[in-house]
């Protein structure tokens, strides 16, 4: 397998330290708008990057990623740059015949009439639209490959498989204990993607309503994490896994509910409140008087440290992890199945930290699926379609076990 990996950012280039561990591929190209940021990016593997190379790409750009796709003989594209890039790199790689892994899925537009009740364009439409090419073309989208989504995913179905025979409720529950010396406001994940996923309006599902839209914030609850975490007060936000969950697996309601804290809350409302989330371009005043056009967000993330830059400043745990509540064998059964980083260990073991090493482990784990014909089907298709056990043992083998924890 030969693969081209777009985006050599944090999780970039934790991605590259994962992978280099590995023997399931043959080349991987690290390709980037930056050649700087991929070159540094393979540089820093050392010894272990001889099969490793930097390439400069521009993501928006669907013709030239698929002429550098063709041009190195690649086989898949994985996707680690924003959501903005999903669809011109999605239509790249159907149209260079290659295999696609992302960890987004193209962007939601909210109803124009009712933002809060009802769904305008999901995240995740766009992609399912094009469905029926890439089941024609025999090759896999798999969408959603990350943490959460992601490992979530696999999760839900592993419990709809073999731990539950009828399920009532999957929530998708995220916290952690992490702190950041030396800064009031440092998100440890990318703030574009941040700022998108919470202040749009959350998606619900409810078997007998279907997809349905609610308040940014809303519902809050106290989810008690494991592994020393503990309490941390979680809320409704706009996340894939309520989209893909039900189109696979079969729950009365899913949800996906995030443990930001009232500090972080309340700075992400302020932002809204001042327009500082917006992705439309307004003119300011150069240095020199010259009218320039930039984005509120694109400012918003120039200012705030880059994630990948914090590792050594950071300490705690992060969980990702999927509650779900059912029946088995005529019983009521509640478990919570997880999978925590630490990020004194991430750093240590691959000089990462913890949120992005997390997401980066999961869709290197993917890749030596396809690449072994273990998960083989085609489509467009979130992790949830395909079996969970092969997955589940190979994250333990990388070293990143999971566990189980029954609700009592």
């Amino acid at each position: 397998m030969r693969v081209l990996l777009v985006g050599a950012g944090g999780v970039g280039t934790a991605i590259t330290r994962i992978a280099a561990r590995r023997d399931f591929f043959d080349g991987f190209v690290v390709a980037d708008y930056d050649l700087a940021r991929a070159e540094a990016a393979v540089a820093v593997l050392g010894e272990a990057g001889g099969r490793f190379r930097a390439r400069r790409v521009d993501a928006s750009d669907r013709a030239a990623v698929a002429a550098l796709l063709t041009e190195e003989r690649c086989d898949v594209l994985l996707n680690a740059t924003d959501p903005r890039f999903v669809m011109p790199l999605f239509e790249a790689a159907l149209a260079a015949d290659c295999h696609y892994v992302d960890m987004a899925m193209s962007l939601s537009r909210p109803h124009p009439a009712s933002p809060y009740e009802e769904c305008g364009v999901k995240l995740g439409d766009e992609q399912f639209e094009r469905a029926a090419a890439w089941e024609k073309s025999g090759r896999l989208a798999l969408v959603g490959m990350g943490v959460e989504p992601g490992l979530s995913d696999v999760f839900a179905r592993y419990a709809a498989d073999e731990l539950f025979d009828e399920i009532e409720e999957i929530g998708i529950r995220d916290g952690a204990n992490l702190t950041v010396e030396g800064h009031d406001f440092a998100p440890s994940f990318n703030i574009w993607t941040t700022i998108e996923e919470c202040l749009n309006p959350p998606v619900v599902y409810e078997r007998d309503r279907g997809w349905f839209t609610t308040e940014p914030f809303s519902e809050p609850e106290v989810f008690d994490f494991p592994e020393g975490i503990g309490p941390v007060e979680c809320v409704n936000v706009e996340h894939e896994e309520v989209l893909l969950v039900p189109r696979w697996v079969d729950a009365r309601r899913v949800t996906f509910k995030y443990g930001l804290g009232e500090d972080f809350i309340g700075k992400l409302k302020t932002l809204h409140a001042l327009g500082l989330d917006s992705t439309g371009p307004v003119t300011v005043r150069g240095a020199d008087g010259t009218p320039v056009r930039v984005s509120p967000r694109d400012v918003v993330a120039a200012c705030l440290p880059d994630p990948a830059t914090l590792g050594e400043r950071m300490s705690g745990k992060t969980c990702a992890g999927t509650w779900v509540k059912g029946t088995k064998d005529g019983r009521p059964r509640e478990v919570y199945l997880y999978h925590v980083v630490d990020n004194q260990w991430s750093m240590r073991e691959y000089g990462s930290q913890a949120v992005v090493w997390q997401t980066a482990v999961n869709p290197v784990v993917a890749l030596e699926l396809v690449a072994g014909g273990v998960w083989a089907e085609s489509g467009v298709l979130g992790p949830e379609a395909l079996p969970p056990r092969p997955f589940l043992d190979l994250l333990t083998a990388y070293g990143s076990p999971w566990g189980i924890r029954d609700q009592v």
